[in-house]
């Protein structure tokens, strides 16, 4: 079947850095679908040599050593370029009779991907309403948006709206590149498709859970975009709790779109958001001490750059069990992971001293950068009497298969030309996911209360996150991934 993937915002940095150089590697590797074009949209004037020449290099470049320019030479010549504005009616009358003109008489199925800033998202939705490119009659149309789908809740509503006035939800993919990655997909089959997990995930066994995304970079020349928008909204709106949701999910009846988004919808339902006296005690926030003097930064600037929340999903499986999501900027090194963190043994004959939550079992679920997965256990320490030691078993991906870890877009672009949204999110989900978070950045901003503590680059967050989980008696797994 014929495919015509049009990026919108084609000319910017997310076309270059993920979107072809993805398409290429399918193209590769031989997934790419027969008669797949690719055709590009933006303000910028190219020629279709020009755009490929200049895509030549940049994917020669991020794809780095699996680049061949011969397949390359296979690929270029389904790559194509027509200038337009996304304000400009005429320009999507004139795109679509490219397209007819591109796909003749057989026609296509269409994707149309929204790679430009977020207030463009809505005028290009109507545009493409308003020319007639969406109708299917014969062919499929897909929608996908990047994020950040909406701003808050308000926004995600009013997004969801204009998107629904045009697209029919099942046409419509929001992306989010962390569901895209092999091992937040492994979290699915670790738990699902092995019988010794299931019956110990539960309230029952597991006393806490951790979920961190730690950066070591800094925000640089983002401030532009970061400022705005802080911790909360960048990675806790998304990221955090679409992890958070394949953690605590149930099992679906089946691996499918509807029958996968409706229990993550589920565990969202079963998250009481915060309200404003839960917000101080249950959440932390910071800010890199240097933070303020990056470009673009107000000398007393309050956007946090490092966070933690806790939450609850009450219902039977995990009442009690606390959640503890964490994510921050010049951290100590770059790392997401997963962490279940088993209860005590409920009667230990071993001498071990202050037993605390991190000298009990737990499983390290490693989603980047040294993926894979850790079982960590006691054994004897050998010739010391009866010593014990936690000690671990280790599953890297990279030693058991050959090959890189193929970039997240890969699989998602693959989806959606498949029309499988499994990976992707509903609308429903969206606006629950910010139902949690705006309390909380409501309350950050109107009473700049629990306060923004700063900390030095390179380290964990605030010192007083150490003391804050001491509060909530447990302790973070503060460990950064063994790169071989």
């Amino acid at each position: 079947m014929a495919h015509s993937i049009v990026i919108f915002g084609a000319s910017g940095d997310l076309t270059s850095r993920k979107l072809i150089p993805a398409l290429y590697e399918l193209r590769r590797k031989g997934r790419l679908p027969e008669q797949t074009r690719v055709i590009g949209f933006s303000r910028t004037q190219f020629t279709n040599e020009a755009w490929r020449e200049k895509l030549y290099e940049s994917t020669a470049q991020f794809v780095g050593k699996s680049f061949d320019s011969a397949v390359w030479q296979e690929f270029a010549p389904s790559v194509f370029y027509h200038a337009g504005d996304i304000g400009d009616a005429d320009d999507f009358a004139s795109l679509a009779k490219y397209l007819d003109e591109l796909e003749g008489e057989q026609g296509a199925t269409r994707v149309y991907y929204l790679s430009t800033a977020p207030q463009f998202y809505e005028p290009a939705v109507a545009q493409l309403g308003a020319a007639g490119m969406v109708d299917e009659p014969h062919h499929k149309r897909r929608l996908v948006i990047e994020k950040p789908f909406g701003t808050d809740l308000q926004s995600a509503c009013r997004l969801n709206q204009a998107v629904h006035e045009v697209f029919a939800e099942h046409q419509v993919y929001r992306i989010d590149h962390y569901l895209g990655k092999e091992t937040v997909q492994n979290v699915l089959v670790l738990r699902f498709a092995n019988s010794i997990f299931e019956p110990i995930w539960n309230r029952n066994y597991i006393d806490h859970v951790q979920i961190t995304a730690a950066e070591e970079v800094t925000i640089g020349h983002r401030a532009g975009y970061y400022d705005g928008v802080g911790i909360l909204r960048d990675m806790f709106q998304n990221h955090l709790l679409q992890l958070l949701t394949l953690t605590a999910m149930e099992a679906p009846t089946r691996f499918e779109a509807t029958a996968v988004r409706d229990e993550k919808v589920k565990v969202l339902r079963a998250i009481k958001p915060l309200s404003r006296d839960d917000v101080l005690i249950d959440t932390l926030r910071g800010q890199y001490r240097k933070y303020r003097d990056e470009p673009g930064v107000a000398p007393d600037s309050e956007t946090a750059t490092f966070g933690v929340v806790k939450l609850c999903v009450h219902n039977w499986r995990w009442q009690g069990v606390p959640f503890f999501l964490r994510t921050g900027k010049a951290m100590s090194c770059r790392t997401t992971q997963i962490v279940i963190q088993f209860r005590q043994a409920p009667h230990m004959m071993f001498e071990m001293g202050p037993q605390t939550t991190n000298q009990t079992n737990r499983l390290v679920i490693q989603v980047q950068p040294a993926e894979g997965i850790q079982l960590h256990f006691h054994t004897k320490v050998p010739d010391v009497g009866m010593k014990l030691r936690l000690t671990d078993l280790n599953f890297l991906f990279k030693e058991k298969f050959a090959g890189e870890m193929p970039e997240a877009y890969q699989r998602l672009l693959l989806d959606v030309m498949q029309g499988d949204a499994s990976l992707f999110s509903r609308s429903d989900e969206v606006e629950l996911a910010w139902g949690i978070i705006d309390p909380i950045a409501a309350t950050w901003q109107a009473t700049s209360l629990p306060p923004l503590e700063l900390y030095e680059a390179g380290g964990w967050g605030p010192p007083n996150s150490t003391e804050w989980m001491q509060r909530h008696d447990r302790e973070w797994f503060d460990s950064c991934p063994v790169l071989k």
